[in-house]
């Protein structure tokens, strides 16, 4: 019997010490990195209306798409301008940091990036939104974040992964 309590005891304070237990590198990353499979902390992040006739300042290939990524400083510059007139331009690493957005592409509704999840060096945005059926005419709701670009090669759409190019 004092074999069978001793166990248990020995066996709490092992499942006890075990879940206070924290991986060091975990622990020891900074803001401009994440794990390779974990959540992407959000660093900064925009929502607003941006100008649907403004739309063509986005890399080419994702002027239709409802999720991406701006990955240099020249773009960015264009995009904040039509996104936030008269609004400094916030100063983006793009060496060290990515841009990720998501927007409206059917119906106008407000929408917000809550989180960003990195699997296998891919990112996928959770994002909500409000539901309308007003049609988009002159403007799109969007929401802007930027994660750090450590550990992360691509973008998540609905149509496949959108890989980053690298810096």
């Amino acid at each position: 019997m004092k074999k069978t309590i001793r166990f248990i005891i020995v066996l709490t304070l092992v499942i006890l010490a075990g879940g206070s237990y924290s991986d060091s590198r975990t622990l020891m990353m900074a803001d401009n990195t994440q794990a390779k499979n974990d959540e992407a902390k959000i660093l900064q992040s925009w929502r607003g209306d941006y100008p649907v006739a403004q739309l063509n300042l986005f890399p080419e290939k994702q002027r239709e798409m409802a999720i991406g990524f701006i990955g240099d400083a020249k773009t960015f510059e264009h995009v904040w301008k039509a996104f936030k007139p008269g609004e400094d331009v916030p100063p983006i690493d793009f060496n060290a940091k990515l841009l990720l957005f998501v927007r409206n592409t059917h119906f106008y509704n407000r929408i917000s990036i809550g989180k960003v999840n990195v699997v296998n060096g891919v990112a996928e945005m959770l994002a909500m939104e409000t539901m309308s059926a007003m049609p988009i005419e002159d403007k799109v709701a969007m929401s802007l974040v930027v994660v750090a670009r450590n550990g992360i090669k691509g973008l998540k759409t609905g149509d496949g992964i959108l890989q980053f190019s690298k810096h």
